[in-house]
């Protein structure tokens, strides 16, 4: 077993049984992108999951600065991973403890790696169709902000757990994504215990220049992002902290609505 298998088995066993690392030692810890990536390939392979689709981190410039990371970052969403709207999500193992609304789009169409970058419009005319999504994110590492680029995305970008709503057939490509609003809620003990507007513009500017962001670092892998896998872009607001008994909405207007409740429990 190579070191980049190693660092994704032990990362994924943290994320099995909710322990914490201070960090990967010296001998398996990835110092560059191109090694946290290394590592994060392995995540299917040892948890013997199948990757659904992607997910992005720090498309922000505040979140990029508060866990120091060069750009954005793109994680492997995980089967086992995604839970139908409404569900309960547990706590277990999740140290971060925000929720974070996000633009998801489903694609129609594989895009292949090739010479020439996809255009906007050719990422576009991929998608078949977008919905609403609330993410919790998770790292493995204690001090996640300390963690480094290279160890963040060995920890496969921080990807925890995903509430995917019921895409409604509206006419999303009449839309303006950037400027468009989202309303995020935790609600705690009955009354509402806070309320945050967003929009796509804290998503790369428009969400639909993550995802082409999305499209371009899954090609430069070598990988394909495949019809009927989705993408979730990053978060549309400033993150909303939560805590177990806490149920969270997230209402995307025309483009539908998504909910869940974070228990104290462990969960499969």
């Amino acid at each position: 077993m190579d070191k980049y298998r190693l660092a994704a088995k032990l990362l994924w066993d943290c994320a099995e049984s909710g322990r914490f690392l201070d960090e990967l030692a010296e001998d398996i810890r990835p110092a560059t992108r191109a090694e946290g990536y290394a590592v994060q390939a392995h995540w299917p392979h040892v948890s013997g999951e199948r990757v659904i689709g992607w997910k992005i981190a720090a498309t922000s410039q505040a979140g990029r600065e508060h866990i120091g990371v060069s750009g954005p970052l793109a994680g492997r969403i995980l089967n086992s991973r995604v839970h139908a709207d409404g569900s309960d999500i547990p706590s277990l193992g999740n140290g971060m403890r925000v929720a974070e609304p996000e633009f998801g789009f489903a694609m129609a169409r594989d895009l292949a790696p090739r010479e020439s970058a996809y255009t906007m419009e050719e990422v576009l005319d991929a998608v078949d169709c977008v919905f609403p999504s609330i993410e919790l994110p998770s790292s493995r590492f204690a001090d996640f902000v300390r963690a480094g680029e290279g160890q963040l995305l060995a920890d496969n970008a921080c990807a925890g757990r995903f509430v995917f709503g019921t895409p409604r057939r509206v006419n999303w490509r009449q839309l303006d994504l950037g400027n468009h609003e989202v309303r995020g809620t935790v609600e705690r003990a009955g009354a509402t215990a806070l309320e945050r507007l967003g929009t796509g513009a804290a998503v790369l500017g428009d969400p639909r220049s993550a995802l082409a962001w999305l499209v371009t670092e899954v090609n430069r892998l070598g990988l394909t992002l495949r019809a009927g896998q989705v993408v979730s872009t990053g978060t549309c607001m400033v993150p909303l902290p939560i805590e177990p008994g806490d149920v969270v909405r997230a209402d995307f207007g025309v483009l539908g609505r998504v909910a869940l409740s974070f228990v104290d429990r462990a969960g499969t």
